[in-house]
């Protein structure tokens, strides 16, 4: 018999979380490496368990990640929009507290460009009178 699988796709910055929500014991995969031999900050495995907190169904999904670009934390954000996108296909009840936590909002800020004649978006030339 066929294993019930949930998607979600999960994107911040530059990274993009490709999540599955699998009826487990809790488990959580990325790249192939548990959370903790990835994520090397407990403040972004928190991040990342954000969403099962929320609708408390930490215990009951395993987590399998494929994630790629950017870095930690930007990856975490993917991976918790991810996640909280795979949850709706679960459960649509779960939306409201979701929406509440503000965490369906695809976060929108990116790096600014690097404009001519300046050094960066916005650092200019040092400035001499003479």
């Amino acid at each position: 018999m066929a294993q019930v699988q949930y998607y979600g796709t999960g994107r911040r910055k530059s990274s993009v979380a490709r999540v599955r929500l699998v009826p487990g014991e809790g488990r959580i995969v990325i790249n192939d490496r548990t959370i903790d031999e990835y994520v090397p900050f407990a403040a972004l495995r928190e991040v990342v368990k954000q969403p099962l907190n929320i609708t408390e169904t930490l215990g009951n999904y395993d987590v399998i990640v494929k994630v790629h670009g950017g870095g930690y934390t930007g990856q975490a954000g993917a991976i918790r929009h991810g996640i909280s996108r795979a949850l709706l296909a679960v459960d649509p009840e779960f939306r409201t507290p979701l929406k509440r936590a503000g965490l369906l909002t695809r976060d929108p800020r990116m790096k600014e460009r690097k404009k001519y004649g300046l050094k960066g978006a916005r650092r200019a030339p040092q400035f001499s009178k003479r």
